[in-house]
């Protein structure tokens, strides 16, 4: 089932027109999003900033949009998205915008419509939250972060 998101471009506010969330092939599951800037940033390594995309948009109630890392700036330059995946709710209108840090060894230059990292709608399962007095044992236990091990 296909799922349609209102966007509303902010171009206004640069003056120029800045690239509007598009699939890089017709199969791509995410849609790539560009940095709205009216001059580069540069990232100096172990460093992050908050990139603007120039878009508010609307996303149907029961869904969200993942902003997560484009792979091949993580692979060449170390640049990934900081709270990966980024989760939009559907009832957030602002721009939205990217929290970059650069894991690399060189400053990265984040140049005004590059494709920065990529969006993904999906649907989400609104949880119900019951208080209980406590929660039933597993054989894991409280068992976490590494406790089962890297070998099968």
């Amino acid at each position: 089932m296909s799922v349609t998101v209102k966007i509303q471009p902010l171009h206004a506010k640069l003056g120029k027109e800045v690239p509007l969330p598009s699939r890089g092939t017709a199969s791509s599951a995410g849609l790539d999003l560009a940095a709205a800037l009216d001059a580069p940033v540069t990232l100096a390594p172990g460093r992050r900033a908050l990139i603007p995309c120039g878009f508010a948009m609307a996303i149907p109630e029961g869904y969200e949009a993942q902003v997560r890392p484009r792979s091949g700036l993580a692979a060449k330059h170390g640049v990934t998205v900081l709270n990966s995946p980024g989760t939009i709710d559907a009832d957030y209108r602002g721009e939205v915008k990217c929290i970059l840090i650069n894991h690399g060894e060189e400053p990265f230059v984040v140049e005004p419509g590059m494709r920065i990292a990529q969006m993904v709608v999906a649907k989400v399962d609104m949880s119900a939250i019951e208080v209980v007095t406590s929660v039933a044992s597993t054989a894991r236990g409280t068992g976490g972060f590494g406790s089962t091990g890297v070998s099968s």
